[in-house]
């Protein structure tokens, strides 16, 4: 989608702090971060939002889940780390385009 700001991060278009990037996803850190770590999982392909997963998509969410762990090892979030998808306007979703927020970091707090 060209109007996408994802989209374009995944092309090049727009420059991200990227930490991890294959075939199937781009990670890179948050430009507004709520926590010391603060990345953003994206799949290459656009999709919206959570809702727009079809069965096609099962490796690719469980290759984005699976990757998390390690993310956070690397980011030193040995103690934990907390995931976040908001999914649609009413779930706080502002950039429509599938991602998922992994978080961590001692300041970070509880709900």
């Amino acid at each position: 989608m060209s109007d996408c700001l994802f989209c374009k991060i995944v092309a090049g278009d727009v420059p991200a702090d990227k930490v991890y990037e294959d075939e199937r996803v781009v990670v890179f850190k948050d430009i507004n971060p709520k926590a010391r770590v603060h990345l953003l999982v994206i799949p290459r392909i656009h999709l919206a939002t959570l809702e727009d997963l079809k069965p096609e998509h099962d490796e690719l969410i469980g290759h984005m889940i699976r990757l998390l762990p390690e993310l956070a090892r690397e980011q030193g979030l040995e103690q934990g780390f907390r995931t976040i998808i908001n999914t649609g306007k009413g779930g706080g979703q502002i950039i429509f385009h599938l991602h998922i927020h992994l978080l961590g970091g001692p300041e970070l707090r509880g709900f």
